[in-house]
């Protein structure tokens, strides 16, 4: 498609979320931006292509605030982990990858948003022991193939997990220590001259696939490194991404490191800002909580993560009130075991109302689905651009079946989104007025092939993670009981959830 190029979307009906309704719209896109909307049969120049959207309820796509590419591939490995037992269990679950496997696992994480209705991510892959440009390209490349946007951010850090809560490496036995001490992380001038050339090389199309950073979690950082990412990321414009205050472990880990809370040195340190992005952050303070709002930051909320971690339910409707702006997000396949955005559209809805029974102060369904569009473009980056179907904004766009069961009878579509869809009625996707899901057929790449792929690596995977998986379950029951230990320390907030 050219600039020049027109389409015409007819016969659909165009969700306005603060109106819970539906009425029947006609949009002219020109060549990948929405150029009018209209009442139906409304004017289109000569040879407008129509796409016929009969039967069909059109919104924004949703936008994924906080995704892992790597943790495809590791889909229903965990059952009761913690955010710790997870941590423990990466070396196993997300290694010995090859470029090859950090492509194909990011496809894969591509294909199950599209098919679900998600049109851009921000996703923070893994690469051990440290990013490169090539490892960087490879999942850059993914997004760009199937088609949708992507903020893609290197997870780096120059602490391990064992070094990084306090306490825990001295709790092992001495001789599975001796084995986690034989395993470094990389300097973290390495990592940081690993990125700057990612940056630098970056070949892609900005306005589909941007880069980013993620110093992993302010534990596992030293200040250095936190400093000089911050640093960086202003120098070149792009964001900053953080899992921030997640589990009540990380947040009295925190105290006992910096003596402040994971927020307050994050700030101190000159962190927080626009571009950054703070993940989870489960355990805020409403201190913390106005520092990221009046530094202009922003919070990826990942509900479904979060209840399956046992990690607790955010304070949303804290963070909204104080004008802190909030996305959702589904986290990684590792954790959350899929990639579905309604789901966690639908989970954030249910999980506002186990923090108090006021209804009042529950989260409703039109903040809930504003969070998913508008909220999550400023997450990454692309307010302005994409979360909209307004003139201007880029056509990025579903296209739901309303002879779905779920929408049959078609009440409230607001509410129906958020409280009956289960991405099933998901019949086509577009981004930037290109097809990428067409009556549920992928359009850019072959489906069938890559089941073939992923099978293929996940089998070779698992042999070659034979032994890191052996360390990590020798591991787990140390790390689990010494993590329930500080879990039950008190802590200067309470979620009301028996801790």
């Amino acid at each position: 498609m050219t600039d020049l190029d027109f389409q015409i979307v007819r016969g659909g009906r165009l969700l306005d979320i603060a109106g819970h309704s539906a009425d029947p719209k006609d949009i002219l896109i020109e060549g990948d931006s929405i150029r009018e909307i209209g009442e139906p049969g409304m004017a289109a120049p000569d040879g407008a292509r129509e796409v016929d959207a009969a039967r069909r309820l059109i919104m924004s796509g949703l936008i994924n605030a906080h995704t892992h590419g790597h943790g495809s591939l590791a889909k229903g490995l965990g059952d009761r982990w913690t955010l710790e037992l997870l941590l423990n269990a990466g070396p196993w679950i997300s290694g010995s990858r090859s470029l090859d496997d950090l492509h194909l696992s990011a496809r894969l994480n591509a294909a199950e948003m599209i098919r679900k209705g998600c049109t851009a991510a921000y996703d923070l892959y893994a690469e051990f022991p440290l990013p490169t440009a090539e490892g960087m390209t490879a999942v850059a490349r993914a997004y760009a193939e199937v088609g949708m946007r992507a903020v893609v951010a290197p997870m780096m850090a120059d602490r391990l997990f064992f070094e990084a809560i306090p306490g825990l490496m001295d709790a092992l036995p001495s001789g599975l220590r001796k084995r986690v001490e034989q395993v470094k992380a990389a300097p973290y001038r390495e990592s940081l001259a690993a990125a700057r050339a990612m940056i630098h090389g970056w070949s892609f199309d900005r306005s589909r696939v941007r880069p980013a950073l993620a110093p992993t979690i302010p534990l596992h950082c030293s200040d250095d490194f936190i400093t000089a990412c911050g640093d960086l990321a202003a120098d070149e414009d792009i964001g900053l991404h953080m899992h921030l205050a997640e589990s009540k472990i990380q947040a009295v880990s925190g105290i006992k490191r910096y003596g402040k809370t994971l927020t307050a040195h994050l700030d101190e340190l000159g962190f927080l800002g626009p571009h950054f992005t703070g993940a989870h952050s489960v355990w805020l303070d409403s201190d913390d909580i106005k520092r990221m709002a009046d530094n202009g930051a922003s919070v990826a909320h990942n509900p479904g993560s979060n209840l399956r971690l046992g990690s607790g339910v955010a304070p949303v409707r804290d963070m909204l009130a104080a004008g802190l702006n909030v996305g959702i997000g589904t986290d990684g396949s590792n954790c959350s075991d899929n990639q579905n955005m309604f789901d966690a559209t639908r989970i954030a809805s249910f999980a506002s109302r186990i923090r108090t029974p006021d209804y009042t102060a529950w989260l409703s369904t039109e903040e809930v689905l504003m969070a998913a569009t508008v909220g999550s473009a400023r997450t990454l980056g692309m307010d302005g651009e994409i979360g909209r179907i307004e003139v201007g904004y880029k056509a990025d766009m579903l296209f739901l079946d309303l002879d779905n069961i779920n929408f049959v009878p078609f009440n409230d579509p607001t509410n129906q989104i958020v409280h009956s869809e289960d991405s099933s009625a998901v019949s086509s996707v577009m981004v930037g007025g290109r097809m990428l899901l067409d009556e549920g057929r992928f359009t850019t790449f072959d489906y069938g092939k890559l089941m073939t792929d992923v099978e293929a690596a996940v089998e070779r995977l698992r042999g070659a993670t034979a032994e890191m998986r052996e360390l990590s379950l020798a591991l787990e029951d140390h790390v689990g009981h010494y993590c329930v230990g500080l879990a039950r320390q008190p802590y200067h907030i309470q979620h009301g959830l028996g801790w």
